[in-house]
């Protein structure tokens, strides 16, 4: 799908919003979740990748060695799924890559580098729901049997591979998904995307409305994938002009680094950039 260049702020507030009717239950509930990064051109490359050399092969490594040393400071972490977030929340490189519900928290992730005001940024706006319909049929199932519009840690900790049984035609449920390679064994066929609400660890994840994207395979770019699939995103680019007048009406909306990164280094930063001269001192 081309890119939306929007050129004022009511403009932007209508592209935020598009689609966000939901006619079966008549009321104002989006299936999109937002993405923002303050430069249109940075690729949607995941933490794990940015590591470079041959980071698929390290990702084992990674968290092996994050859930040695983790357990006396996150406690038990239990399946690999609640590992990732876990380690994911905390920097360390993953697959993983952060989303949210709020396209105003995109916004402001989009906005909150000073150094990148001279470029345009951009918000990534994905309809999950969608996206969701190109899953393998166990995850699809999985979802649908929950009844649930987006999986969880436990709902994904819960599922099981299908596997032919020797003596019939028919595919019986015996063997829980308990790694990433057998996790990857759900996309050998084709890839697919999904996204799952991470465990509320602190209000970091609560305030910023947050959620994760995952794919089969480590080494597959999202933003790949994405263009193979135009119908479910779309790209809004913010102009390098009007990122001053979103980042004032974001603060006094509060949405903040003070309130999105709770803690005194959270408010630090949103001091210094409340602080810092605008465009036109």
């Amino acid at each position: 799908m081309s890119d939306l260049r929007v050129n004022s702020w009511s403009e932007l507030q209508d592209e935020l919003f598009r689609g966000s009717w939901n006619e079966g239950i008549g009321r104002y509930r989006s299936s999109f979740v937002f993405r923002g990064l303050s430069d249109k051109t940075y690729p949607m490359d995941t933490s794990l990748m940015r590591l470079g050399g041959p980071y698929s092969e390290l990702e084992k490594h990674l968290l092996r060695n994050f859930r040695k040393y983790a357990q006396s400071m996150a406690g038990e972490l239990g399946s690999f799924w609640r590992l990732l977030t876990v380690a994911q929340h905390y920097g360390l490189p993953t697959r993983l890559m952060d989303w949210t519900y709020s396209p105003y928290v995109a916004l402001h992730f989009a906005t909150e580098n000073l150094e990148r005001f001279d470029v345009d940024g951009v918000i990534w706006v994905v309809n999950f729901h969608e996206v969701h319909k190109f899953l393998p049929d166990e995850l699809r199932n999985l979802l649908e049997s929950e009844g649930a519009q987006a999986f969880t840690v436990e709902l994904l900790a819960s599922l099981r591979l299908a596997t032919e049984c020797a003596t019939s035609d028919s595919s019986s449920f015996h063997e829980f998904v308990e790694t990433l390679t057998e996790f990857d064994r759900l996309g050998a066929v084709e890839d697919f995307l999904l996204f799952f609400e991470p465990p509320s660890i602190d209000d970091r994840i609560i305030n910023q409305f947050a959620l994760f994207s995952v794919m089969p395979n480590p080494r597959r770019r999202i933003d790949d994938w994405l263009n193979s699939h135009p119908e479910v995103f779309r790209c809004i680019i913010i102009p390098a002009g009007l990122k001053w007048e979103c980042r004032d009406k974001l603060d006094q909306c509060n949405i903040t680094e003070r309130v999105l990164l709770p803690g005194l280094g959270g408010l630090c930063t949103w001091l210094k950039r409340h602080y810092s001269s605008g465009p036109h001192n």
